[in-house]
């Protein structure tokens, strides 16, 4: 199955084995089961308290998710609660005695009008008396779902908790209320329309600035508190990249927007991408740091901005304006020299701090620093049962694809064995606005363990390589954005460390729409193909985003009418870019899985690509997760996706 590989490829090869060059791994141990890289990390959403002398975070215990709350200073626990099977999705100190836990589930509520969705909880655990209390519940004319994120402000007892929330007896809004953490009660704090997009609220509670963002107008509107009374100071027609409302600037006097403002644009100067707004003059200013920052960082006491940081193909990268961060983070530097560490949570007084690791030999582990103490210690690992030398080889890669655009990725090799003439796998990113990083990735590291090379492409369309990069991905669904990958496969078997007889291709969402077409459009390069929550349709899935919206024409359609390169659900011509309308043109068994509570990508989609490959007569399976949701959030499932994809890939393409 050489298809487009090329003959210089197959000769680097076939000179290979003529100089000895064979097959690859020497006898390893065994390695860890694939439930020890399915299961849900040990310790995950750690965070430290104001003072710096608490810690919180989420461990798992046999199947069960349990809050465990622990005293820095004595070491010993002060309380933990279990949250059952909610996917936990946010942890978050209110003040020294009070957790505020985010947890989702995805349910279907027909006598309330309300189609399959993933609903937001909230709730506080009070340690002092080990109870728990649910946000919104106290109050019946609320339905006790967060509709927005959660903001922690002082208050005059205790600290107050403000999110916005849907009033039965206000069908038409979504207004902001004030919640008691300690009763779950709520009280409207302030009226908001339905196209209230986001806010940013002062110490008192009271907002300073909200976006609105009309669709049918499509047009965004920032709006600054002057006086007692808002003023819209800017409005921009939006129909795709909304901007967005960031936090407070640097000194409090202002607001941070996320816009794409060639107006602005200076001589001689990369465009910016966020600008420092003024409530009281509603001026402009680009936000400048040493390098282009994807996000911005903020002070856990005064909420305003005084860093940033951005992912590079060897790490996380960060710059603070601010002293006391700035001594912090070049503390954290020191103590890991070589290191790329990610900031998770830090001390109001910006003295201590969490930072997470994972990489060459580290399966991800938490770390402690504490600048007074001179002190860097563990306080947990995210995957306990993978040995550091069972850690598979990361090294980025780079590669020119076949019109000449630079492209980056990662390759992942099996432990213990040389890197010449290996079975691949092509692992696809999701998103597709979206990245792989350099670290230790549980999916990819279950693959090489299993003695598969595995390659992580980031193809155009990814994040990460500036706006021309991912623009050059607009349209090029089943086009370019596909042949990146096979470029890939191509890159390294031109250099003898992949076999290009034995490739296949693995990938989730877009991923799995990527995995699909390597089989129907990309012909003669795998053998075979494993699609995880995977698009095969591309006009139904426009349908079913514009089913979902307040109207069809909304922002989700023409979102995926640009990646995808069509022009609403009625455009045929994506047909030729659809894998269950080409399913007669596969020439690679595929194996598809699909949570049943996925609302992202519904799996309807999996169930016409089976149907298609069925009247085709193509071989396939179909393996459908109960109670599993798009991002594989349960152990369970997620571990018996790794079973079954791995079982499908040695039937077809062993690995040894």
């Amino acid at each position: 199955m050489m298809g487009r590989l090329s003959r210089r490829a197959s000769l680097c090869l076939a000179m290979a084995a003529i100089l000895g060059a064979g097959p690859v791994l020497a006898q390893q141990p065994a390695p860890p089961p694939l439930s020890a890289y399915g299961a849900l990390p040990a310790t995950e959403l750690v965070q430290l308290s104001p003072s710096g002398d608490r810690l919180a975070f989420i461990t798992v215990v046999g199947e069960e998710r349990r809050l465990a709350t622990i005293d820095l200073t004595t070491n010993r626990g002060l309380g933990a609660i279990s949250v059952g099977a909610a996917k936990v999705r946010d942890v978050e100190w209110i003040d020294e005695e009070r957790v505020l836990i985010t947890t989702s589930s995805t349910e279907s509520l027909p006598q309330i009008g309300l189609d399959k969705n993933e609903l937001y909880m909230g709730q506080v655990f009070n340690l002092p008396n080990r109870r728990v209390v649910r946000m919104l519940a106290a109050t019946r004319t609320l339905f006790p779902a967060l509709l927005s994120a959660v903001r922690i402000r002082p208050g005059e007892d205790r600290p107050d908790l403000y999110v916005r929330a849907h009033s039965f007896q206000a069908p038409g809004a979504l207004d902001l209320y004030r919640v008691n953490p300690d009763t779950g009660g709520a009280r409207l704090a302030e009226s908001m329309t339905r196209d209230t997009d986001d806010f940013i609220l002062d110490d008192g509670g009271r907002s300073l600035a909200r976006s609105v963002y009309n669709e049918r107008s499509r047009t965004w509107s920032l709006l600054l508190r002057q006086g007692s009374r808002f003023n819209e100071t800017w409005r921009v027609s939006a129909p795709l990249d909304q901007p967005a409302l960031i936090g407070l600037g640097l000194t409090g006097e202002s607001v941070i927007v996320a816009a794409d403002r060639p107006d602005l644009h200076r001589e001689g100067r990369e465009d910016a991408e966020f600008f420092d707004v003024n409530m009281a003059t509603g001026a402009w200013r680009p936000v400048r740091f040493e390098f282009d920052p994807e996000d911005l960082l903020f002070h856990p006491v005064t909420r305003r901005m005084i860093g940033a940081s951005r992912l590079e193909n060897t790490g996380r990268r960060y710059v603070f304006a601010d002293e006391a961060a700035g001594l912090l983070w070049a503390s954290i530097e020191q103590s890991l020299p070589g290191v790329a560490p990610e900031l998770v949570s830090w001390s109001d007084d910006l003295r201590t701090a969490v930072v997470y690791t994972n990489g060459p030999g580290d399966a991800g582990a938490y770390r402690l620093i504490d600048l007074d103490t001179r002190e860097l210690r563990s306080v947990g690992h995210a995957y306990v049962d993978i040995a550091p030398e069972q850690v598979a080889s990361i090294q980025p890669i780079q590669f020119k694809a076949a019109d000449g655009l630079d492209l980056h990725g990662y390759l992942t090799t099996p432990p213990g064995g040389a890197a010449r003439n290996l079975p691949l796998v092509v692992l696809a990113h999701g998103g597709p606005a979206s990245r792989d990083v350099m670290g230790f990735d549980w999916w990819s590291q279950a693959l090489a363990s299993r003695g598969y090379a595995v390659l992580q492409v980031n193809f155009r369309g990814s994040t990460g390589y500036g706006q021309a990069f991912m623009e050059a991905g607009y349209g090029e669904w089943g086009r370019k954005m596909q042949t990146d990958l096979s470029d890939g496969v191509r890159h390294l078997a031109a250099q003898g460390i992949i076999d290009p007889e034995r490739v296949c291709i693995v990938g989730a969402s877009y991923g799995g729409y990527a995995a699909l077409a390597g089989a129907t459009l990309d012909k003669g390069v795998y053998r075979c193909a494993v699609s995880v929550a995977g698009v095969a349709d591309l006009r139904d899935m426009v349908a079913y985003a514009a089913e979902r919206g307040e109207r069809r024409d909304n922002s989700t359609v023409r979102y995926w009418n640009r990646f995808m390169g069509g022009d609403g659900p009625g455009d045929r011509s994506m047909d030729a870019r659809s894998p269950a309308r080409q399913a007669a043109s596969a020439d690679a068994p595929i194996l598809l899985i699909h949570g049943r509570d996925d609302v992202v990508v519904p799996i309807a989609q999996s169930r016409s690509m089976a149907s298609a490959l069925r009247r085709a007569g193509k071989p396939h399976e179909f393996i459908e997760l109960d109670g599993e949701d798009h991002w594989l959030s349960r152990a369970d499932t997620r571990t018996r996706m790794l079973t079954e994809t791995v079982r499908f890939l040695e039937a077809n393409n062993p690995a040894r």
